[in-house]
């Protein structure tokens, strides 16, 4: 296939060698690794890392981009241990062989201008680039509910001021932030590296790729036009472990409202929606 086709498969299994068999069964050769067992993956040692490496690579699996938390912390947070915290992400991205690195661009309180933390933000992402470019990997923007990259506009002022930062689009997210998804497209087409494939109901609903109301297959076709060839199937159909610690309290999405036997029946279902999407184009 023309295509790289990745995904989040700790959501069919935690156990890495399930994940492994989750995306063969599914014809995937990459793996945007973000939980290994019962926590991060940025939690395991180099020595643990090296481990998990050695699985992949014996068993023909590349991670790309490594799925990481990093710029999911409030603004006012701990920065200087979130750097550090990186620095070993980074290290890890090198063991695995990795070219990108998904972030965020930190939780702001609900109560406030997201305009008054503009500067700060934008002094952190460019020093998250710089930092991934010391180690060779290119660092890749997500937008996610709650953070000042959350809406379309504010992405563009990040991309605008740290060029080197490219982007990662969700178009779950954007429904779920009032966001219109072919808006957002219009306006960051140009800075994509990669696109994950999540849908959602403006009610906030998860629903099955093209079957909610964020245009997936036509941003898709439009992705697919410019050149684009990487997704990162996260299908968030089910409850996993390790969900409740990736969306801030508040910004929940609905999930687990579709019937599926088990999570690696709901994660087979979402990996192949997007085969299927990809070969109608």
């Amino acid at each position: 296939m023309k295509y790289q086709l990745s995904a989040f498969a700790d959501e069919s299994s935690s156990d890495i060698l399930q994940q492994v068999d989750a995306l063969k069964r599914n014809g995937y050769s990459y793996l945007e690794i973000r939980s290994v067992g019962d926590k991060s993956f940025n939690r395991l040692t180099i020595a643990e890392t090296k481990e998990v490496a050695k699985i992949l690579a014996d068993n023909g699996i590349t991670v790309k981009s490594l799925g990481s938390n990093i710029g999911k912390i409030q603004i006012d947070g701990d920065f200087d241990a979130h750097m550090e915290l990186y620095k070993h992400t980074l290290e890890q991205g090198n063991i695995f062989g990795s070219e990108m690195i998904r972030l965020f661009s930190f939780f702001l309180p609900e109560d406030q201008d997201p305009a008054q933390y503009k500067n700060l933000v934008l002094d952190r992402m460019g020093l998250i680039a710089e930092t991934a470019k010391q180690f060779g990997i290119l660092a890749c923007h997500e937008n996610e509910k709650g953070i000042y990259g959350a809406v379309a506009s504010r992405c563009l002022e990040i991309h605008q001021a740290v060029p080197e930062l490219r982007g990662i689009f969700d178009p779950a997210n954007y429904v779920q932030c009032g966001q219109d998804t072919l808006e957002a497209w219009d306006m960051l087409h140009s800075y994509i590296e990669y696109m994950h494939i999540k849908d959602a109901k403006l009610d906030g609903t998860v629903v099955l790729p093209g079957t909610g109301d964020g245009n997936v297959p036509a941003i898709i076709a439009k992705y697919v036009a410019q050149g684009g060839k990487m997704f990162t199937v996260e299908p968030h159909l089910s409850d996993f472990v390790g969900l409740s610690e990736l969306e801030q309290a508040g910004n929940k999405s609905l999930v687990g409202h579709m019937t599926f036997a088990t999570p690696e029946a709901a994660f087979d279902a979402a990996a192949q929606t997007l085969v299927k999407i990809l070969n109608n184009l």
